[in-house]
């Protein structure tokens, strides 16, 4: 498994440049990173992703040693050349909590770029996830291209939306609904509110896991939690930081989150973000897509500020597609996968909407006919890693799939693999 990018190969020995190739050094040895690699690491993520003022000092080890993340590393000898970390979480899929492998950190230094470092550290990361029985990673990159050899493809994004404080003023009141600060004993209410908006979408984490759980901290992280309450239930809350400055030309608050179930929700809690237009002229919100909370709007006078794609790869076909909640059909689809590791050919049994996937040679298979089923399973439909990814997130139908080359094979069960697939928006509301 290769990133396919200008700069490495598909096969054969890694490319430096555009055209010069090079082997990697026999000294290379790709590991868990431990402390003592710990200050080369933080050099390293502040080469590759700048340092803003002097660094902070080391935790102690213990402390490290516990935190959620799993760090690895590429040395060449004893020089720390290529590093990244694996978060251990679950998203929400199809009405399910996934197992998820959240790849974060990814750095080379920057005189060994484009000399295949990545490969061999990326494989021993992935291979430790699948291990550990995560069934699907993600991760935002910076370059897209490099990861598409291990299956990833851009499924979503994560943006950065600007509205007019004096906007906010405009939305319809919320009548029954009232608005005041949260409390810590609002906690389980607030991830309540959280898993059920999250698991009707396709892609938010769960929250369940180190570093981003809903806890104590979470709540002391902003200027204000603020919850809406109808009849006394929590049915939407929004996180955010006050900034600086009270000039309305530059003052800016940034809402990290803006989660609702109720339109009444929605309303209440955009009008309270309007409500200090006077000293704050700009609410900057992290959202994606075209969240329902936007619907309630006068208008979308917005402006990105920022983009940050989103990507995902499927680690395991039977674990990721078995135990979802469909749109309610029935079905039996054989399929295969082609490419990033995931050869071979499977079913996906639909029951009412519920899965299970598993192994399944096809009928050539299964008759002795091993040519035809190596040169592509051509009694069923083929997804290629890429393309089973965007179909799973939800984020393209089948005929899109086969208009970009990533399906290919019988097309009789189209439909009925886009019916399945396609009734849940791609929503992230975490970055890491």
């Amino acid at each position: 498994m290769v990133a396919r990018d200008d700069r490495l190969l598909t096969a054969g020995a890694p490319r430096t440049g555009y055209g010069r190739r090079m082997s990697l050094s026999a000294d290379l040895q790709v590991r868990r990173l431990r402390y003592a690699d710990l200050a080369g690491s933080r050099t390293l993520g502040s080469e590759a992703y700048g340092s803003s003022g002097a660094p902070a000092p080391l935790p102690p080890e213990e402390e490290w040693a516990a935190s959620p993340g799993r760090s690895w590393g590429a040395f060449d000898g004893d020089t720390l050349v290529a590093r990244l970390t694996v978060f251990s979480m679950t998203s929400w899929f199809h009405g399910d909590r996934v197992p998820t492998a959240g790849v974060a950190g990814v750095a080379v230094v920057a005189e060994r770029r484009g000399e295949g470092l990545l490969r061999p550290l990326m494989d021993a990361a992935l291979a430790e996830a699948r291990g550990r029985g995560e069934a699907v990673s993600t991760l935002f990159p910076t370059a897209p291209g490099i990861y598409r050899g291990w299956g990833y493809e851009i499924v979503g994004s994560f943006d950065a939306v600007e509205l007019p404080s004096s906007a906010l003023q405009r939305v319809a009141p919320a009548p029954g609904v009232d608005v005041r600060r949260a409390t810590q004993a609002d906690l389980p209410a607030l991830a309540g509110v959280h898993a059920r908006w999250s698991s009707a979408q396709n892609g938010p984490l769960a929250r369940a896991e180190a570093p981003f759980s809903t806890d104590r901290e979470w709540l002391e992280d902003y200027t204000g939690v603020t919850v809406a309450l109808e009849d006394g239930e929590i049915t939407g809350f929004t996180t955010w930081d006050r900034g600086q400055g009270y000039d309305p030309r530059t003052a800016v608050i940034q809402v990290d989150d803006l989660v609702s179930v109720t339109g009444g929700a929605a309303r209440a809690l955009w009008r309270f973000l309007g409500a200090s237009s006077s000293v704050v002229g700009r609410v900057r919100v992290a959202t994606s897509g075209l969240d329902p909370a936007w619907h309630v709007l006068p208008d979308l006078t917005t402006t990105v500020v920022r983009t940050r794609p989103y990507m995902l790869s499927v680690l395991d076909v039977v674990g990721a597609l078995s135990g979802l909640r469909l749109t309610p059909l029935t079905a039996r689809l054989p399929f295969a996968v082609r490419g990033a590791g995931l050869d071979g050919a499977f079913v996906l049994e639909v029951s009412d909407g519920v899965t299970a996937a598993a192994p399944g040679p096809s009928p050539a298979a299964a008759a002795g006919e091993a040519a035809r089923e190596a040169a592509g399973a051509a009694d069923r439909p083929v997804f290629s890693a890429r393309g089973l990814a965007q179909l799973y997130a939800g984020a393209q139908s089948a005929a899109n799939l086969r208009l970009a080359g990533e399906l290919t094979g019988p097309a009789d069960d189209d439909a009925t693999w886009t019916a399945l697939f396609g009734g849940r928006q791609v929503h992230v509301r975490d970055y890491f």
